[in-house]
């Protein structure tokens, strides 16, 4: 194996680290907002690092057997990383007001910004 190969798997093992521990702040942590933390957060970054993989095994391909089709898998691999880094926060973002809208309150909270902003009622 070479040097390349090596990066690669270490790219893939750390997106499976981070997407195992999103899975287990599904499965932990006690309410929607710190479940959506946790969830956005870490397959967010586990995401990154496929696309990396992807990427770097793209560019190696690329340069060893020239063909262009390589390089087309990586300019589509980043750009659906940039697509998932500006509609998963957004998304999350949705799903935290909606709870909080619908009367869904934070787990253990002190504070609660959004409610004082809302005038206290919550409607």
């Amino acid at each position: 194996m070479n040097p390349v190969e090596y990066l690669i798997y270490a790219f893939l093992a750390i997106n499976v680290t981070f997407n195992m521990l999103g899975s287990i702040a599904l499965h932990r942590f006690p309410d929607v907002y710190t479940r959506l933390h946790g969830a956005t957060k870490c397959t967010t970054f586990g995401t990154i690092f496929a696309v990396l993989a992807v990427v770097t095994h793209a560019l190696y391909q690329l340069h060893v057997t020239g063909d262009p089709k390589y390089l087309q898998m990586a300019l589509h691999s980043f750009v659906a990383l940039v697509a998932l880094l500006l509609t998963n926060p957004v998304g999350a973002h949705a799903i935290a007001k909606a709870a909080h809208l619908s009367g869904y309150k934070p787990a253990k909270a002190v504070v609660d910004a959004y409610e004082e902003k809302l005038g206290g009622d919550g409607e």
